[in-house]
């Protein structure tokens, strides 16, 4: 890089860490505080649960399939941070001895992360307690970190900027704007998102930073193993999805065979919104990408995320 980008880099690095003093919040007494989640509200708003297309069912229906959805979705965040903590950790060695604003902007996005966890796994029992038994959440999070780490560092950076992307989307899209749902539900991703701004931007400086170290061959691989992770991220939406299925379909047998073959369809196309189409069509991802790519590398990923864009 030269002189002037690395020194815009520099201050990009030392915004995150005035943002992450700034912003600093506690699971109890910011998030929680001493509450518990109502129930009688929905939780995931219908911009992402899309239970719009579900013309059948009744308000009840409705409020249980949010539930579910809601919980899986914080439950994928626990999930994801798992990995997107360890690979943080393995690049701020790269700062050991060299930016120190680089590594304090780093070691805090790890810091961060592993209090995101936290707070998921909070989130999960707390509905646990009230939700009938059935559920399962199928990925476990070091199997899928094991797999997710052992691709190229540029390729889980794609997928992390992707998701961290997404996130604050969503809850600036869809989650902000909704009076009606759960009151907890809804500060447990405005907190998350505030933490999650400047992660975002950390995760394209790194992106960008190990692009520049890559030959073209290795950078071909990358996008490879970038699809990979795609697939492989489809692969565990369409079982949860198939789960979360079951689990409403126990929980509201009334419906008829044709019915709850368009559930399972929703809660696919439902996550598949949410997980990868939301973040494939971010302008600013969609800006970082290409800047790395060539244009013949561009078409095998459109080609390969063709079918979950339909």
């Amino acid at each position: 890089m030269t002189a002037m980008i690395q020194a815009q880099a520099v201050d990009r690095y030392a915004r995150c860490i005035e943002v992450s003093k700034r912003v600093r919040w506690d699971i109890d007494k910011d998030v929680i505080r001493d509450r518990d989640f109502d129930f009688g509200k929905t939780f995931i708003p219908d911009g992402l649960s899309r239970v719009d297309r579900l013309d059948f069912l009744n308000t009840d229906d409705k409020r249980l399939y949010s539930h579910i959805q809601g919980r899986t979705y914080a439950n994928m965040f626990g999930l994801v941070e798992r990995f997107i903590c360890a690979k943080i950790l393995e690049l701020s060695r790269d700062h050991f001895l060299g930016d120190q604003v680089a590594l304090e902007a780093l070691v805090r996005f790890s810091d961060e992360e592993l209090k995101h966890q936290e707070l998921f796994r909070r989130i999960e029992q707390m509905i646990a307690r009230r939700m009938p038994e059935g559920y399962r959440f199928l990925p476990q999070p070091n199997e899928v970190a094991l797999v997710v780490l052992g691709k190229s560092t540029w390729a889980v950076l794609g997928l992390t900027l992707h998701i961290e992307l997404f996130t604050q989307a969503h809850y600036r899209q869809s989650i902000d704007p909704q009076q009606h749902i759960d009151p907890l539900y809804k500060d447990v991703f405005l907190y998350h998102w505030k933490e999650e701004s400047q992660h975002a931007i950390l995760d394209e400086l790194e992106w960008v930073r190990e692009d520049a170290r890559l030959t073209d061959d290795e950078r071909e691989q990358a996008v490879t193993d970038l699809i990979d992770l795609v697939v492989a991220v489809d692969g565990i939406l369409q079982a949860q999805a198939a789960a979360d299925a079951d689990y409403f379909q126990q929980l509201a047998p009334r419906h008829n065979d044709e019915e709850n073959a368009r559930i399972a369809e929703a809660f696919l196309d439902a996550y598949r919104w949410q997980f990868i189409v939301s973040g494939v069509l971010e302008p600013r991802f969609a800006g970082v990408l290409t800047r790395l790519i060539t244009a013949e590398q561009g078409q095998r990923i459109n080609a390969a995320l063709a079918p979950l864009m339909a």
